[in-house]
């Protein structure tokens, strides 16, 4: 790769891999402090149920044991559980097996665990909704009878005892608490013209992120309660601060989080714990930590939805498509959760369609609430959309690479809810550099081979950062954002660029709530929304040290530069002086210009699209359904690359957990509402032995709007892996298959 920059577009290694390899690192479940006490959450056993007693007394009598707590007895704000964040401990009853119902606190993590067993919670089962086909069917159990909550709605009315569902009116679907719809065009004309058309019908699972970290939380309050510190694995400070304040009755300025090193998060981490280890140490005015186990994580947390997908797509016998009309069920568990607007724009707009018509509902289950995983709702979407397109092309006698190239969306074009793609997208760009590849060029037509294309179209966010010279020559630049995937190492190297220093010298230092902004690390949007202010503070101070070595060599500051940390006068290397001998002297001079520092601002106006092609290749046996991956090759715009080598392992891990999504992973639930993967015994995940070795392809193609033409690519990677991989099994069997995960059984039996 070349580069016009010094620093910038090379790759270099993780500033905190070190410590990361050595088991140094210090993350939440590390946190010690004085008097620290230790917390265990119980959880339901049932998907629906009244809690008619609480029996604490022989917890209480364990030696060791602080306090157990149900609803009533913390300082939260209990008639606002509009979400799984202000579900801090349920009220009268419980909506999904691991909903958190009381919490017990000692004086060490084995007290609290032995009794939590002690306490005894007697519950009066009620009817409930499971599965998605069930619940969007008239006369099922409702799990929101009288509408979802809003902010400021009495509970006590919403937690009264339910009965068998009610009818919804009109034709929208039972238990639905959320819809979108778009439309363009006319559908039927689009299909009446079309020489093929493919209608199916496509399931995916709900899918955990994963992380190897669980949930982890410390609340230390002052000693008068009237603030206190969280120390987290959280995605975005600013958020959960404000969560936390108003869930626990503090002012904002009350609450001061802490990032502590995040063990993955992939969309997962933003407080869901947090108030209620807040409230928790505020009515004890004193520390309280809590780790969840893997179980408890698995059942309390927030994975991605399973979806239903009823789809119809059609094409001209020139290639051309036509028409798509789709119908989208997600299910949400027990909150809402927006994942049908984003799902319906990708669906509708990967390709030119004439017509399009997307209704997409949200709908409510009795299981746990779902959210943000890793370009939420795009591989689900990705996989119904391009397995359909896959078809389209084989019926029509085309190369599946060259249809998709033909109706490929360009900048401008409508996207699936009508607003037009940025003007320079890359989506035809990834498929002409699919095209060339060797993996691809070169195929053999007894090869198990697919392909498919996905993107995300990422968000942005403001930030402010600080950045000053110390006297040691290092340049120290605060940031707002949370490092979850080597963002520090890529902003190191902006500032370095920037002030005219070695990456070394450059410390990027993590600032509680209390200092600088920064948007949350989720959205592609991090390191987007963050380069351009560190950039633009950077070069404030090499203009402001040119200055002091220009007063040192009495020249011009025009004549000043800045090279690995040395000011000197240009054509004369041989007289330098180090930039932290400079600042030094402007720590006691008297009238001067005062420490060097300067701040950054960065508020892009918009985000720039990214896309991704991918092609694999695997091994299928047809005797037991296993499917092997054996070739893997990933081509996505990345705009420009910071930090190319940590972008190879971005889009090299996206990958690998779309093969999971795809091949291994989903959470299964019995028809009680039972999770019956609830250990990574259970719950299927890619392994070292079982997926392929990744191959990046970084399109070069740079945004408008983005510092140095970057794009966000955090998102992309994992949108295209399942559909790539249902279409390499149909390239090798004839067989479409239309559910997630493709695990050898649901392989074997489409092969029947």
């Amino acid at each position: 790769m070349t580069t016009e920059y010094k620093h910038i577009g090379h790759g270099r290694k993780l500033i905190d891999g070190l410590e990361k390899i050595t088991g140094q690192v210090q993350y939440t479940a590390d946190f010690q402090t004085a008097r620290l006490l230790h917390a265990k959450v119980i959880l339901s056993p049932h998907p629906h149920a009244l809690i008619t007693s609480v029996d604490k007394t022989a917890a209480q009598e364990l030696p060791g044991v602080v306090a157990v707590f149900t609803a009533d007895e913390l300082p939260t704000a209990k008639n606002t559980i509009t979400s799984r964040n202000s579900a801090v401990l349920a009220v009268g009853r419980v909506q999904w097996v691991g909903q958190p119902v009381a919490i017990v606190v000692g004086e060490s993590e084995a007290i609290a665990a032995d009794a939590a067993e002690l306490v005894w919670i007697e519950y009066e089962p009620l009817p409930a909704v499971i599965s998605l086909d069930e619940a969007i069917q008239h006369g099922t159990p409702q799990v929101w009878p009288n509408g979802m909550p809003k902010e400021g709605d009495d509970m006590s009315s919403l937690h009264a005892r339910v009965e068998a569902g009610q009818a919804v009116v009109g034709d929208k679907p039972n238990n639905m608490i959320g819809e979108v719809h778009f439309e363009r065009g006319n559908v039927a004309e689009g299909f009446a013209e079309s020489d093929v058309v493919i209608e199916r019908t496509y399931r995916t699972s709900m899918v955990h992120q994963a992380y190897l970290e669980p949930h982890a939380v410390a609340a230390v309050p002052d000693p008068f309660g009237q603030s206190l510190t969280l120390y987290t694995s959280v995605q975005g400070l600013y958020g959960v601060r404000d969560e936390v304040a108003k869930l626990v009755g503090l002012p904002r300025s009350g609450v001061t989080v802490k990032p502590m090193a995040v063990g993955g998060a992939f969309g997962a981490k933003y407080g869901i714990y947090d108030p209620l280890v807040a409230a928790v140490a505020l009515a004890l005015r004193q520390p309280v930590k809590l780790v969840l186990t893997r179980s408890e994580d698995l059942l309390s947390t927030t994975p991605a939805p399973q979806t239903l997908i009823h789809l119809k797509t059609g094409a001209k016998k020139d290639g051309t498509v036509t028409a798509i009309q789709a119908t989208i069920y997600v299910d949400n568990g027990v909150f809402g959760f927006s994942h049908g607007g984003i799902m319906s724009l990708l669906m509708g707009g990967y390709y030119k369609w004439a017509h399009t018509k997307l209704d997409a509902y949200e709908i409510a289950t009795h299981k746990s609430p779902v959210g943000a995983y890793r370009a939420p709702g795009a591989p689900q979407a990705t996989f119904a959309v391009e397995s359909n397109i896959d078809d389209m092309a084989r019926e029509l006698g085309f190369d599946v690479l060259e249809f998709r190239l033909q109706n490929a969306a360009e900048g401008g074009d409508p996207s699936g809810v009508g607003r037009p793609w940025a003007e320079n997208i890359g989506l035809k760009q990834c498929l002409e550099r699919l095209k060339i590849h060797p993996a691809w060029a070169n195929r053999q037509p007894d090869e198990q081979i697919g392909i498919a294309i996905g993107g995300w179209p990422t968000a942005v966010g403001t930030s402010e950062t600080i950045c000053r010279v110390d006297t040691d020559g290092k340049v120290r630049v605060n940031v707002g954002i949370v490092d979850i995937s080597g963002s520090k190492s890529s902003l190191a190297l902006v500032a370095a660029e920037a002030v005219g220093v070695h990456p070394d010298d450059v410390i990027i230092v993590q600032d509680d709530s209390n200092g600088a902004y920064g948007p949350n690390s989720g959205g592609s949007m991090a390191t987007y929304s963050t380069a351009g202010g560190i950039h633009s503070a950077g070069l404030e101070v090499r203009q402001q040290i040119q200055q002091l070595a220009a007063d040192h060599f009495e020249a011009a500051a025009e004549d000043i530069e800045i090279v690995n940390g040395q000011a000197r006068v240009r054509g004369v290397p041989d007289r330098a002086v180090g930039i932290g001998q400079l600042v030094e002297g402007t720590r006691w001079k008297r009238s001067g210009p005062g420490p060097i520092s300067a701040a950054g601002k960065s508020a892009v106006a918009e985000n720039a699209p990214a896309f991704v092609a991918h092609f694999i290749k695997i091994s299928l046996d047809k005797v037991t359904g296993v499917v092997t991956p054996l070739e893997y090759v990933t081509v996505q715009d990345v705009g420009f690359a910071l930090n190319p080598l940590l972008v190879d392992g971005q889009l090299q891990g996206g990958a690998i957990q779309g093969v999971g999504m795809a091949l291994y992973e989903g959470m299964v639930y019995s028809p009680e509402g039972q999770l019956l993967t609830g250990s990574f015994m259970d719950y299927g995940l890619p392994r070292v032995d079982n997926v392929p070795k990744v191959e990046v392809i970084q399109v070069e193609n740079p945004s408008p709007h983005g510092p140095f033409g970057m794009r966000g690519i955090a998102e992309p990677p994992i949108t295209a892996a399942p559909a790539a991989i249902g279409n390499a099994i149909r390239h090798a069997t004839g067989a479409r298959l239309t559910e997630l995960p493709m695990r050898p059984e649901v392989v074997w039996r489409a092969l029947q």
